[in-house]
């Protein structure tokens, strides 16, 4: 991945990217060692449950009966191996250098409420009453949407095989990006034929860190200018 940034910066800490990457794994590395029954009743005391038979059933469980930080919480459940590496490979590719410019805190926000409102969206487009929603896939979303938004020109690594040999090459992220989004907003219409994913999750944890990245963008932009000493 290469990445453009002001060379006369200072570097600083960034602690919210590794922070989350350890509680995420530490979360389903506790969790998968308990019992069955144990595990089963984590995910419904933990998970975002749908409620009712519509979104305004949906809303008003999660008023009414405390389910509102399950938002959360769910971020940090897991289905399984495959379902944790796939959150984690992306945090850190694009969260490092989301965070580099944002700043800890600012991108804490970034994934907490941007999961939180993935997983919203989520509760409020499934159908069946009493469904999960578990996995940081939203908030990642959102901070795959913060990059893009933060870092449009950047170039990303791809290894293409061709052939008997594989090939590295530097593509365009928002061609990348682009092309991801797409297939998340095709594949949430497409629903249950492509597995038990929450499309919806994705494309409007994505839309969020655009939209927060962009709000931001002024906030960001005097932290640069404070840490480079203009």
């Amino acid at each position: 991945m290469f990445v453009s940034l002001p060379s006369r910066t200072r570097p600083s800490l960034r602690w919210a990217t590794p922070m989350l990457f350890a509680v995420l794994w530490l979360a389903f590395l506790w969790a998968s060692t308990r019992p069955d029954a144990t595990q089963g009743a984590l995910l419904l005391d933990w998970g975002a449950l749908t409620g009712g038979t519509g979104p305004v059933d949906t809303l008003r469980a999660l008023w009414t009966e405390g389910r509102a930080l399950r938002l959360i919480s769910a971020l940090f459940l897991h289905a399984d191996w495959a379902h944790l590496l796939g959150n984690l490979v992306f945090l850190l590719i694009f969260g490092l250098p989301a965070e580099r410019v944002m700043g800890p805190w600012r991108f804490l926000l970034l994934f907490l409420l941007g999961g939180a409102v993935a997983n919203l969206a989520a509760v409020l487009a499934i159908g069946a009453p009493q469904q999960l929603v578990i996995g940081a896939s939203g908030a990642v979303s959102a901070v795959i949407g913060a990059y893009l938004a933060l870092f449009p020109r950047a170039k990303l690594g791809v290894v293409l095989p061709l052939g008997l040999f594989l090939e590295f090459v530097r593509a365009p992220a928002s061609l990348l990006i682009g092309i991801w989004a797409l297939l998340q907003v095709v594949f949430a219409y497409i629903g249950p034929a492509f597995g038990a994913v929450a499309w919806v999750a994705h494309v409007a944890g994505f839309a969020f860190g655009v939209v927060f990245a962009l709000v931001a963008r002024a906030g960001i932009a005097r932290r640069l200018r404070a840490r480079s000493g203009y």
